[in-house]
């Protein structure tokens, strides 16, 4: 009964010890209007110990920034007779929509790979999961596809010298949301490392919604698809026959 006491004791004890990260962001709610081209987020906040004091050792930091998680297909282009056709296809499961990380040092200095990967410290390390059976090679290809592609167009970012810790107390990030940032609940969270090893985590989150007519037409292609639909391809139709009379008439 002593041992398992003191066990006990060891372990809260031990718990004690590990700091409190106390996490805020510049805006819990983004809004885009007509003209919105991109924002930046500030993400900061302070390293404790359980009693609110200056934490006694140093930790790393690392803030990642994830969007929803959505269903995605990939189709791999290939050349066949000098033409662009469709070739090897998969479908992953729960790719982020957006994702951004912040780290104090390069992930590689911080954290171990097996570590990277359970907590998804990385691009390289997203947890992009294929529907049905898949040959690892072609899903490792296919999710390099997808992170370079999203790479390029703003969605996923990567700053292994983007936090800055002041005095082991306060740390801060910045990351940037493009103009085609998905609307949803976001989530960032905080991770403080130290030896290689997650101490604490603490996680906040942004709302990024659409106002105005923006929020109109898309509340109403996802309530009424269907007739969204139609009237696309209505519209499509007619600017086509105004495009043909405009130059039928010069």
């Amino acid at each position: 009964m002593r041992a398992a006491l003191a066990i006990l004791l060891l372990v809260l004890l031990g718990g004690a010890r590990d700091p409190i990260l106390v996490p805020e962001i510049s805006q819990h709610e983004i809004r885009l209007r007509q003209g919105f081209t991109g924002t930046e987020l500030l993400l900061f906040g302070a390293i404790l110990n359980p009693q609110g004091t200056r934490a006694g050792q140093d930790y790393d930091i690392v803030v990642v920034l994830k969007g929803p998680t959505e269903s995605i297909v990939l189709r791999e282009k290939q050349k066949v007779a000098g033409m662009w056709i469709n070739a090897d296809s998969t479908e992953l499961r729960s790719a982020p929509s957006y994702y951004a990380l912040a780290s104090s040092k390069p992930i590689a200095d911080i954290v171990d790979e097996k570590t990277a990967a359970i907590y998804e410290l990385g691009l390289q390390w997203l947890q992009l999961s294929p529907i049905g059976a898949i040959d690892p090679d072609e899903q490792a290809r296919f999710s390099k596809g997808l992170v370079d592609l999203k790479t390029r167009n703003g969605l996923y970012r990567q700053d292994e010298a983007g936090v800055q810790i002041k005095e082991q107390v306060l740390y801060q990030a910045r990351m940037y949301l493009p103009s085609s940032v998905p609307i949803g609940t976001y989530t960032a969270e905080t991770f403080a490392i130290t030896d290689g090893r997650v101490v604490t985590s603490a996680s906040s989150s942004v709302d990024v919604r659409k106002l105005g007519f923006e929020r109109a037409v898309a509340d109403f292609a996802d309530d009424r698809s269907f007739f969204y639909g139609v009237i696309a391809v209505a519209i499509s139709i007619l600017m086509g026959w105004l495009a043909g009379r405009l130059f039928a008439l010069v």
